[in-house]
């Protein structure tokens, strides 16, 4: 599926930043084993090591693609070396806001038996009113590159250069005592520099997301009626428009992903024929990273928003880690089963 300003334009050319911002940063360990057997001994293979959190997925997928890319996140102690590592090595353009807390862990254990995967997340350390502050600044310094005479563009990274903000994304949880208006900040940063927005969190933070007007919000079905208190999908999310959200993009396991757009009628659905068995730990990031290349890109037809963040999803299952997507995206793509509602 070749979509209107969707084609990787490789590495390095310039192009539309696709930035994220990840607040609650983690170093992600995966384990894989074949079977659990609980209260027993199990040995595993070394896990993979990768830097993680939400938003750091959602730039490492674009980056696999071509798209240009810059993460902001903050990092810590020996976990934030070995975070900062594996940025550096990856080749992911970033800005880490150096920390006193420790960076975080999360391990995925993936039974290859069972086809289950279970996380175990570690809570995020709190941040210090100043490290805050400073997470804020790093993301108004490049969002100044998205105004008219790019004053102020930071350029942290030398494989953005030439890079506009097209895009802006906050992912994942938030450490604890994070200020409540976080996300509904970078909502109206971003609105300020003329380009999208679009948050990827739970509970009270996507209400709150919502009531900013974010261009696009990314719930699984659970949290979404958790977040508002309904056991209706579609009254759900049609909660979350009613409150200011513009797109509200809900993946919903084998049944794939609906689409809903505020001031249009029902909703769209995507899904494959059949299932795919996997990791499906970055799904929901890779499904955020397709939506925000579109929107980087001036793709703004929910159809095809709705197309590409399902195959991407998929794909994404089919690896080992969250952060990379199969090259067989575009053959999933072209298998969706899409539906008017």
């Amino acid at each position: 599926m070749n979509a209107p300003g969707l084609d990787s334009p490789g590495l390095n050319a310039p192009g539309p930043l696709v930035l994220t911002v990840t607040p609650n940063a983690a170093v992600d360990l995966t384990y894989t084993v074949a079977g659990v057997e609980l209260g027993a001994s199990h040995r595993v293979p070394a896990p993979l090591h990768r830097a993680g959190g939400k938003g750091l997925n959602v730039s490492r997928v674009a980056h696999q693609l071509g798209f240009p890319t810059l993460a902001i996140a903050t990092a810590g102690g020996a976990t934030g070396a070995q975070l900062r590592a594996d940025l550096d090595a990856s080749g992911i353009a970033h800005h880490l806001v150096p920390v006193v807390a420790e960076t975080r862990r999360t391990i995925a254990l993936v039974d290859t038996a069972a086809g289950q995967t279970s996380i175990f997340n570690e809570a995020g350390p709190a941040l210090t009113e100043a490290e805050w502050q400073a997470l804020s600044a790093a993301v108004v310094r490049q969002l100044a590159g998205a105004l008219p005479d790019g004053s102020g563009k930071a350029g942290f990274h030398p494989d953005d250069a030439g890079a506009r903000p097209g895009v802006l994304v906050g992912s994942g949880s938030l450490p604890e005592q994070a200020p409540e208006d976080f996300y509904p900040g970078l909502v109206a940063l971003a609105h300020n520099a003329g380009v999208p927005a679009i948050i990827d969190t739970s509970g009270a933070g996507i209400l709150a997301a919502a009531r900013a007007g974010a261009d696009l919000l990314k719930p699984n079905n659970h949290e979404l009626m958790d977040a508002v208190g309904e056991t209706d999908l579609v009254a759900a999310a049609r909660k979350l428009m009613d409150l200011g959200a513009r797109r509200v993009l809900v993946s919903v396991g084998e049944e794939g992903m609906l689409a809903f757009e505020a001031g249009r009628p029902g909703y769209l659905q995507a899904r494959l024929p059949a299932p795919l068995s996997g990791n499906p730990t970055g799904a929901g990031d890779a499904a955020v990273s397709a939506a925000a290349v579109a929107l980087a890109n001036g793709v703004t037809e929910l159809r095809e928003i709705l197309a590409r963040a399902t195959a991407w999803s998929a794909a994404a299952v089919l690896m080992p880690g969250a952060g990379e997507i199969s090259p067989r995206h575009a053959e999933l793509a072209a298998q969706l089963i899409i539906t008017d509602h």
